[in-house]
């Protein structure tokens, strides 16, 4: 990632790991392949909408689960 890029600052700092291998494999599910140097800029904005739309959604029905007393999706 370009210095200076990334204004989205992560509540919890520690899981910035976990959030690129999440994005990593959102982006895989919709068919696109994330950049190796983790560089999203040569991307069009359609592509990285639809990894990030996706990434909000399973997030959304997790916490739905989780609510519901279903338990986790890993």
């Amino acid at each position: 990632m370009a210095l200076g890029q990334k204004r989205n600052k992560l509540v919890i700092p520690e899981a910035n790991k976990a959030m690129e291998q999440f994005k990593t494999e959102v982006a895989r599910e919709v068919g696109i392949t994330a950049p190796a140097d983790g560089y999203w800029g040569n991307y069009s904005s359609r592509d990285c909408g639809a990894v990030g739309g996706h990434m909000v959604r399973r997030m959304i029905e997790d916490y739905e689960r989780r609510l519901s007393g279903g338990g986790t999706t890993q």
